[in-house]
């Protein structure tokens, strides 16, 4: 009778059965774990079976075997043998290293990314995993070596020399699961990152700025700048959705921006996702900033807002720039220019417009994120249709703010 047994030196199984009297033994790459050795017992059950009923075909279920070619050869059937489902079956135990199946998922799922997102992908593949389990069969890694990894990657030195933050960790461990739950899928084999959490990630304050400090930024600004900081503080625009802003997506008539794109990395491409893509109410203020911008840039460039040879902005060149020479220069705390977006959330909650429809014009797909993150600037909200907010601009414009 055969039996399922293990080599001590790698911690590998194997098979041992007779065949014609004969003492065989083929190995595997599968580690020692009872779901394993459950999976091979199933095997060795049907290869017995067959051996009984004189149906056996060695080299169907292990086609590489120097002993399945002895038996065939002697047999005469070395040219006879033909794939069977046996031979498929066989394939699970042949699975792939890590960093081979990491490049066929990186192929398969590209169609469907963003081009950062793919870049991203890439990087954290080869600056954190394939070093670690690059040579490693998929189902060789344990749920052990997973958490073992995530915790060195708290030691890891990142952006400025400080330790990766929670969130990259999670991202990092999240592509990890994202490759051995696949695999797992498709060899059959428990995904050892099946029970693992991820790590809670500490909330952040928003620093926004008040309507007296966006006030006095939009006077102090260099005035070539002056629609664009205006644009950016009154529609929460992200950088990349504002840089890559073009004309034809700017409708007068309606009143209304049209997301339609972004620009990162020297190239314009799709929105963060699906739900960033929206339209965007003019306030009059943005109305009129954008009118102005038309008679500086509209002739000479796609983009709304270009540098003087016609291209978007850069992000990091308006930052270390205009940005926080300014910010300085106004004697005001140090905040990125992200900060923008979340001014443009809570002016109009402070306006008392209406959570859907900033969301709507944040390009959340829900008000959860919304109350979420700016839950303490939430006051009575009772308007739609943003045309509080042009109130409240108005107001401080008559009484001299």
């Amino acid at each position: 009778m055969g039996s399922i047994r293990v080599r001590p030196e790698t911690g590998y199984l194997f098979f041992e059965f007779r065949c014609q009297g004969k003492r065989c033994r083929e190995q595997t790459r599968l580690p020692d774990t009872p779901q394993n050795r459950r999976k091979m017992e199933q095997v060795l059950k049907k290869i017995e079976a067959e051996i009984t009923l004189g149906q056996f075909d060695y080299l169907a279920y292990f086609p590489n075997s120097k002993t399945g070619l002895k038996f065939a050869s002697g047999l005469g059937q070395g040219a006879a043998v033909q794939p069977s489902v046996e031979a498929a079956q066989s394939q699970a135990f042949d699975v792939p290293i890590f960093s081979d199946f990491a490049d066929q998922w990186l192929t398969e799922n590209e169609v469907r990314w963003r081009r950062a997102t793919l870049e991203l992908q890439q990087c954290i593949l080869n600056r954190h995993l394939r070093p670690v389990f690059g040579q490693k069969s998929v189902n060789s890694i344990t749920k052990a070596e997973v958490l073992s990894f995530r915790s060195t990657l708290a030691k890891v030195p990142g952006h400025h020399d400080k330790p990766l933050s929670a969130k990259t960790i999670n991202e990092i461990v999240g592509s990890l699961k994202a490759i051995l739950d696949e695999a797992a899928d498709r060899y059959e084999f428990t995904s050892p990152t099946e029970r693992i959490k991820r790590l809670k990630v500490q909330k952040t304050d928003i620093h926004p700025f008040s309507l007296e400090e966006v006030r006095l930024i939009l006077e102090k600004v260099r005035p070539d700048y002056q629609p664009y900081m205006t644009v950016r503080f009154f529609t929460g625009m992200r950088s990349g959705e504002l840089h890559g802003l073009k004309w034809k997506h700017v409708d007068f008539e309606r009143r209304q921006i049209l997301v339609r794109e972004a620009f990162s990395k020297g190239r314009t491409e799709y929105t963060k996702n699906d739900g960033s893509q929206r339209e965007i109410r003019m306030s009059e203020a943005v109305y009129m900033a954008l009118k102005t911008q038309e008679v500086a840039t509209g002739e000479v460039s796609e983009y709304v807002f270009c540098n003087r040879l016609g291209q978007p902005l850069d992000n990091k060149n308006f930052t270390d720039r205009v940005w926080y020479p300014l910010l300085r220069y106004l004697d005001l705390p140090k905040r990125r220019p992200y900060q923008t977006r979340h001014s443009a959330a809570t002016l109009w909650l402070a306006a008392g417009e209406s959570p859907e429809w900033i969301a709507s014009q944040l390009g959340h797909t829900s008000t959860e994120m919304l109350f979420r993150v700016y839950s303490r600037y939430v006051p009575n909200l009772t308007r739609q249709d943003g045309s509080a907010f042009d109130r409240l601009l108005e107001g401080e414009k008559e009484s001299g703010v």
